[in-house]
């Protein structure tokens, strides 16, 4: 069977990680802790790196630092996973559910506006599959209406939008080293700060609401509680692998590279044919292959494609379930929209195996199945 995702290791994580345990430093902040966000502040140019424990912390840190308290409204994406909007529903807010757009499973920047009112605090683009979302209308929305932008950049790594890295664009941005992610750490994320108003609180609230690193710095002669806050710093471990990772990262990018334009070429006749539909790449974003992925015709026709690719020793998944429809939404809200581009892509999206071993033989094998399916 080839496995939808198989974590790649670059041979120098458990190294890093043996140095990590046999310095004595485990907890984090440490040196892996400083490098993966060097790297990160040097390469990106991001004005603040911050290693979280997740993701889903990362978010929720940029929720704090936004300041959204219960009442205030947040624009999420519906197609998206869950911590985009969980992290901020536990401040207290009301998530506005916005549409994809037709021929990408991004946010429909055109339909953000409408979506705007005086109760408005933050619009969160999730950049799908690492493709950008279109960041100036975005952005120019935000500037407009005095609201804040966290990326959820945590499919995006080694991305951008007319030549800017995704992530440093927004006020705030959230990335993922999870194992299903280009780069990882097994579980791991990191928060990037682009406005230079949040990059002290944001130190005070990755250190349990404690000035603690102003004290490690000397800045202060004593560190205490001073904000909320909670543990959102990892251990030195996660670090240290992810470290090996990072130092590989362009070795690693240009093989995913290479089998997403293997699949895109291989299965481009199908969507000439109206078959199926392949990834939209508009012109003002790049392809970091984080995944591919096709759009069938229809709910039937995905869950037969699967069926098939399974049966012949391939494991290809489905996504994300539309979040306005979900139980959850559905026992808090009063209002369903009806958002008919994110409920395609919940029904008809399926991912193929993308990973960095996935040989050029066994990608020919997936478009030669795909092709037979479809007769």
């Amino acid at each position: 069977m080839i496995p939808f995702n198989k974590p790649f290791l670059t041979g120098k994580e458990a190294h890093y990680m043996y140095e990590a345990v046999y310095t004595g430093k485990l907890s984090g902040n440490g040196k892996f802790t400083k490098l993966c966000q060097k790297f990160f502040e040097e390469k990106y140019g991001f004005k603040k790196a911050l290693m979280t424990t997740s993701c889903t912390d990362a978010l929720e840190m940029a929720a704090i630092l936004c300041d959204v308290k219960p009442g205030d409204e947040v624009i999420v994406p519906s197609y998206t996973f869950v911590s985009s909007a969980l992290a901020f529903v536990r401040q207290g807010a009301k998530i506005v559910f916005a549409d994809s757009c037709n021929n990408n499973p991004n946010i429909d920047a055109d339909k953000l506006e409408s979506l705007i009112t005086e109760k408005t605090k933050v619009i969160v683009p999730v950049h799908y599959a690492g493709v950008a979302c279109d960041m100036d209308k975005i952005m120019a929305i935000a500037e407009k209406y005095n609201l804040l932008v966290v990326e959820d950049a945590a499919q995006a790594i080694d991305s951008f939008y007319k030549g800017r890295p995704l992530g440093s664009i927004g006020h705030l941005a959230a990335f993922s080293f999870h194992e299903t992610k280009n780069v990882i750490s097994g579980e791991g994320g990191l928060l990037a700060i682009n406005d230079e108003r949040f990059i002290r609180r944001s130190e005070i609230i990755w250190e349990k609401g404690t000035n603690r690193s102003e004290f490690f710095r000397g800045e202060v002669n004593k560190y205490g509680w001073v904000d909320t806050g909670s543990s959102f710093l990892p251990s030195e471990i996660i670090s240290a692998f992810l470290y090996a990772q990072l130092e590989n990262l362009d070795m690693i990018q240009n093989r995913r590279k290479a089998i997403w334009q293997q699949y895109y070429n291989g299965l481009l006749n199908l969507q000439e044919k109206g078959i199926l539909q392949l990834p939209n790449l508009p012109a003002y974003a790049t392809n970091n292959a984080h995944m591919f992925y096709l759009v069938c015709r229809s709910l039937e026709e995905r869950t037969a494609l699967i069926k098939y690719l399974k049966e012949n020793g391939v494991c290809a998944v489905f996504h994300y379930l539309s979040l306005h429809l979900s139980d959850y939404n559905k026992n808090h809200s009063d209002f369903i929209p009806e958002l008919p581009a994110c409920d395609q892509f919940a029904d008809c999206l399926v991912r193929l195996p993308m990973f960095y071993e996935l040989k050029d033989e066994e990608v020919a094998m997936i478009i030669k199945l795909i092709i037979d399916f479809f007769g």
